[in-house]
């Protein structure tokens, strides 16, 4: 039996466009985000470019470092509101974040990385 073409729900190419001006306007280099995503930056500069896609945990990790929705990610859908009640506190946190120099980002995305590492694994045992 042939198998049916697939349907593309999200477009890769879309996602990656999104990524890619999310992480602009927070100031994060290519490098920065991977080390958050615990990928490679060829890896980010491939999704960015559409040519490969997201796992659903790097969605959820790339939406948290975006301080965004993973609908704003996939489909463009306004991130207000859709976080939650403590979304309201992450906006000035992130600002802060971004204000320091670009070193100083890297030493604390690494920190946020061991931190969810350490306890998204205990979470799951």
């Amino acid at each position: 039996m042939p198998t049916p073409p697939k349907e593309i729900v999200i477009s890769k190419k879309r996602v990656g466009e999104r990524v890619r001006a999310l992480r602009e306007a927070r100031d994060m280099s290519q490098g920065d985000l991977a080390k958050v995503l615990g990928i490679q930056p060829t890896n980010v500069s491939a999704i960015e470019r559409g040519v490969r896609g997201l796992s659903l945990q790097q969605l959820a990790k790339l939406a948290t470092a975006l301080d965004v929705s993973p609908g704003a990610i996939l489909n463009g859908q306004s991130s207000k509101g859709s976080r939650g009640a403590s979304s309201d506190r992450l906006p000035r946190g992130f600002k802060r974040i971004r204000s320091l120099p670009r070193t100083k980002r890297r030493v604390l995305y690494e920190i946020i990385e061991a931190f969810l590492d350490k306890h998204i694994s205990s979470d799951r045992a």
